[in-house]
């Protein structure tokens, strides 16, 4: 896949949620920007989402779009790359979480057998929620050993 840099795709108003591929309804595009929203204010931890369909993406643009830092998780969903679930992960992040993690939670939701039995919308909800669970854990052993992406009913 080659490099793409289309700004004309991202919106005027900022958001730390895009879905430029079409995979989440606006209520579910809601819902997940008050998650990422909390977990910024509550642990200074910058998740930003981006649903995309290759080659239909902002790409290289939404770096200083998000003003992406050692502090922000770029959550790439796109079904072309096999996997949908692909993290860039800020190296203050990076020593927070344990590695293991990223690779679990692509594994379990990522999977290509589980976003087409499941949908694209549950693959990136659940990858959120499991993301806003592990980085609320204790930091220590066993710190995002379980990847959950349960939603509670609050």
């Amino acid at each position: 896949l080659e490099g793409v840099n289309k700004p004309e795709l991202l919106p005027e108003a900022y958001t730390p949620v895009l879905d430029v591929g079409g995979f989440l309804t606006e209520g579910e595009v809601q819902r997940l920007r008050g998650t990422v929203e909390a977990l910024e204010r509550d642990t200074g931890v910058r998740l930003r989402v981006l649903a995309q369909n290759y080659p239909e993406t902002p790409g290289l643009a939404i770096k200083d779009f998000w003003g992406v830092d050692a502090d922000t998780v770029v959550f790439v969903a796109d079904p072309n790359t096999g996997n949908i679930l692909n993290f860039n992960v800020g190296s203050n992040v990076d020593f927070l979480v344990p590695r293991a993690f990223w690779s679990r939670l692509a594994g379990k939701y990522g999977s290509k057998f589980y976003w087409q039995n499941n949908g694209e919308e549950v693959a990136i909800q659940s990858a959120v929620a499991a993301i806003d669970r592990c980085l609320r854990e204790p930091v220590g052993v066993g710190q995002c050993t379980q990847v959950d992406g349960s939603y509670d009913a609050s």
